[in-house]
């Protein structure tokens, strides 16, 4: 393997191997499986992308997301809503785990149960990704790009560094909203409403 990034202050590891060696998307699961302790995710050129568990903060503000995502989902009721820990298989081959997802029942339904139990080869119909204090902000907007490119109706990209958040949408250019109280797209979320205060 060959090493084209170190990783520096907490800073994703990115391993090239191809084409030395080609991991096949039931490896590259169980590959996952055996190092839990990381988040691995798979770029479309088949590097991997090795990240470490997030900070404190990071990892509660994750969660505060998360439980807002909830909620509305269990009230809405037309979609289901995945945590961090979760990898789909986008069009392009990259394996993605977003900080939290959301997607139609239409969608999931349609997915095969083998797949459900592995990362699925779909791609989320909503996607948020926090900036974690180590991260670049270039790569996660090159990283939620990929997400739009790949069939997701709308990306938020949270930057609590500057207290800004970025709307990814479809054929639309990237909005940013400079310190927002609340977040909303009722076009994709109907009712769904962030709230800022406990995510910054």
């Amino acid at each position: 393997m060959i090493v084209t990034t170190l990783s520096t202050e907490n800073r994703p590891l990115v391993l090239q191997i191809s084409p030395v060696l080609e991991i096949t998307d039931e490896q590259f699961f169980a590959l996952c499986q055996l190092n839990r302790d990381y988040r691995i995710e798979r770029n479309s050129k088949g590097e991997l992308i090795i990240m470490s568990p997030t900070g404190s903060e990071t990892g509660n503000r994750n969660f505060r997301l998360s439980q807002q995502l909830a909620n509305w989902t269990d009230k809405d009721g037309s979609g289901i809503g995945f945590d961090s820990s979760t990898g789909f298989k986008l069009p392009n081959g990259a394996d993605r785990s977003p900080d939290a997802a959301w997607m139609t029942l239409e969608k999931w339904n349609a997915i095969p149960q083998e797949q459900k139990i592995r990362f699925a080869s779909v791609c989320p119909d909503f996607v948020v990704e926090i900036r974690s204090p180590s991260d670049q902000l270039q790569s996660l907007q090159d990283k939620l790009q990929e997400y739009i490119d790949n069939g997701v109706k709308l990306g938020w990209l949270i930057d609590r560094k500057n207290r800004r958040v970025y709307i990814y949408r479809p054929q639309r250019e990237v909005e940013c909203l400079d310190n927002p109280t609340t977040v909303m797209d009722d076009s994709i979320l109907p009712g769904f409403l962030l709230q800022m205060n406990s995510i910054w």
